[in-house]
């Protein structure tokens, strides 16, 4: 029995280009089940929300962030963690995405939350920060596994630059599974 396809929208909450969070959707990307097609959603051109704005009519940007969200079934916030919390644009994000708050393209969508840190923690504090503003607005949040990738920067090939530590690996294919089984549900 094949399963059925499915769109899974990826949000990486970091900038940079070559950070540790956008080696950790690649590693994401490389795991996903053959049925997935994934659609990366960059914020980086995301202006801060202002309702200002808003009332002329959501930015080009925006619209097209809420409509690609809309069409999935499912959400991978990838997030690194900055002074213990959740980086600005990521949030800005989040509050864009809210917005109609009562026809938020957020309210029953699933969502699963990962993140990679040089430190010990592996952005657990972002990740908490994360997860209670989905709550907020009515997101469904995966509650586990938790795919808090610390040390990160000791799991990344010297020679392709792309993190391939094999525990984490096969830990992105359990967070994936079980994110499988959550959409399902909804």
């Amino acid at each position: 029995m094949s399963q059925a396809s499915r769109k899974v929208t990826m949000i990486v909450g970091s900038l940079r280009k070559d950070s540790l969070n956008r080696k950790l959707m690649k590693l994401l990307q490389e795991e996903i089940p053959s049925h997935w097609s994934v659609e990366e959603v960059a914020i980086g051109e995301l202006p801060f929300y202002n309702q200002d704005i808003e009332i002329d009519g959501d930015p080009e940007v925006v619209t097209h962030m809420k409509q690609v969200i809309q069409g999935a079934d499912g959400v991978i916030l990838i997030t690194p963690e900055y002074n213990s919390g959740t980086p600005a644009v990521l949030k800005n994000a989040l509050d864009w995405a809210s917005r109609p708050t009562k026809t938020s393209v957020l309210i029953d969508k699933p969502f699963a939350v990962a993140g990679a840190s040089p430190g010990g923690g592996g952005t657990a504090q972002s990740q908490a920060q994360v997860r209670q503003t989905l709550l907020t607005m009515n997101a469904v949040v995966m509650p586990g596994p938790k795919m808090l990738v610390s040390r990160a920067h000791e799991k990344v090939n010297e020679q392709t630059e792309q993190m391939d530590d094999e525990r984490t690996r096969k830990h992105t294919k359990r967070f994936l599974d079980s994110f499988e089984a959550w959409m399902s549900k909804f």
